[in-house]
């Protein structure tokens, strides 16, 4: 009787897991204070905004122009901080990059991800594939259905 309880139980246990991994659900955690964002997924759906340093200068908003210092990586599920292989920087360029906010120019998650933050403002944006470069990627650096990691610094708005 024993041997076939615990049978059972595994089967039943097993059968669980394997709907679990073929389920499409996604849970992310989105995070606005000092922690890491947490993510448990099999395909991230959502933006996830973390602030790094809250600013205190003037905020940006949809349609003014904005000045950033970025770095970009892919997104690594392994990595402690998710960061995988870094494709841009404007740092190592030396020269802010600029964009007029929600104006369509960059990408909607970064649209999305610099609403709201204020001069001095460091900002790390987890951006899913549907809100970055989709199943086209971008300039062979970044791979089709890429999730994407931003580390964002707020110079200016205009």
């Amino acid at each position: 009787m024993k041997t076939t309880t615990l049978l059972t139980l595994a089967v039943a246990l097993s059968g669980s897991v394997f709907m679990a991994a073929c389920s499409d659900k996604t849970a992310t955690t989105s995070t606005t204070g000092t922690s890491s964002p947490q993510a448990t997924d099999i395909k991230m759906v959502d933006l996830v905004k973390t602030d790094v340093k809250v600013g205190d200068g003037a905020e940006a908003t949809a349609g003014k122009m904005v000045s950033v210092h970025y770095t970009g990586w892919l997104y690594d599920e392994a990595a402690a901080d998710k960061h995988g292989k870094k494709f841009d920087s404007s740092r190592d360029r030396g020269q802010p990059f600029q964009f007029p906010l929600a104006g369509g120019q960059v990408i909607k998650g970064w649209d999305e991800g610099v609403h709201g933050m204020k001069i001095g403002g460091q900002r790390t944006l987890i951006i899913p594939p549907e809100m970055g470069y989709g199943a086209r990627g971008a300039g062979g650096v970044i791979p089709p259905n890429a999730t994407l990691v931003f580390d964002v610094e707020l110079l200016g708005v205009q």
